[in-house]
């Protein structure tokens, strides 16, 4: 994973001051990168059953259908308020400094369902949080939680408990 660490640019004070952006298009522009990191995100789930694999908006929708494909499940967007064209449920959340809402379909996800996580980054874990309080919501059941990168210094998993959650790539500070 450190060649794959190798092929993410770093991008300092961005989107503000003090905050170093970890810029993962450069991994997509490598088409031995993207594969990797593809294939290794489904090695940690193969044999096991995936119904959906449910991606974050916005970066979590480059991944998650290619893992839905690979895993022979379904794909469901995660998105911000009223971009969904149907009956959804929705999640309110916290952030350092206010809120923020989450919508699902209101039929994405059927009770029982085993539904997998996945975004492009774990931080702060608030984001996967809410989404997994939507799967259950839902009724599905929260089966892991997948990210490409994830900045271990900022705890994200502990917001996680009892969800398997796997990172193919960890910013230790």
């Amino acid at each position: 994973m450190n060649r794959l660490k190798t092929l993410i640019r770093e991008i300092p004070d961005y989107p503000k001051p003090g905050i170093l952006f970890y810029d993962l298009t450069t991994l997509l522009q490598n088409p031995a990168g993207f594969h990797k990191l593809v294939d290794r995100l489904c090695e940690h789930y193969a044999g096991k059953a995936v119904d959906a694999v449910v991606g974050i908006e916005a970066r979590g929708f480059i991944f998650a259908p290619a893992l839905a494909y690979r895993l022979g499940a379904g794909f469901v967007p995660v998105r911000k308020p009223k971009k969904l064209p149907w009956k959804t449920a929705s999640v309110t959340y916290q952030l350092e400094y206010g809120t923020d809402t989450l919508e699902i379909h209101q039929d994405a996800i059927k009770p029982g369902q085993r539904v997998l996580i996945n975004d492009d980054l774990l931080a702060t874990g608030g984001t996967a949080a809410a989404t997994a309080e939507l799967v259950r919501k839902l009724g599905g059941e929260v089966i892991g939680a997948s990210f490409a990168v994830e900045l271990t210094f900022l705890n994200g998993r502990k917001k996680l408990p009892g969800i398997d959650v796997t990172s193919m790539i960890q910013y230790d500070k």
